[in-house]
């Protein structure tokens, strides 16, 4: 059900100074940027291999990318897997007892179908689920 990895989220309080590390210093180029009025969030996507790295700046502090950085700090903020089909995914893993953070899918970064599983219920790790087109 899990086809490939995705990308991984990077929580940064500043795009820019981010940027300056991906782009400047390891030679990324950026694929796509835009916000996420809905969520709280402005998302840069950078191409790695056939993966991406995903650099998120809340837009306002009450967001979820906001919250967890007042709690936590910059890092790491999920892992995203590629499946199939999302609700699919959803329903899978609801019936295996995991926690859902999204009923139902989402429109993410790049009008992608996306939801999250629960960190409590996948060994502290937030697992972002991405269904592309195609």
């Amino acid at each position: 059900m899990f086809t490939a990895l995705d990308h991984i989220g990077i929580a940064t309080q500043s795009l820019d100074e981010s940027l300056a590390l991906y782009t400047g210093v390891f030679g990324q180029e950026i694929e796509l940027r835009e916000t996420l009025e809905s969520q709280g969030v402005e998302v840069v996507l950078l191409r790695c291999g056939e993966e991406s790295i995903e650099l998120l700046a809340p837009t306002r502090a009450d967001s979820p990318v906001g919250k967890f950085l007042a709690e936590r700090g910059p890092g790491l903020h999920h892992v995203a897997y590629r499946v199939d089909d999302v609700q699919a995914a959803l329903n899978s893993a609801r019936a295996a007892g995991i926690e859902l953070v999204d009923l139902v899918p989402r429109i993410g970064a790049g009008g992608h179908r996306v939801a999250f599983l629960h960190p409590r219920s996948t060994g502290r790790a937030l697992i972002e689920l991405v269904e592309k087109p195609g």
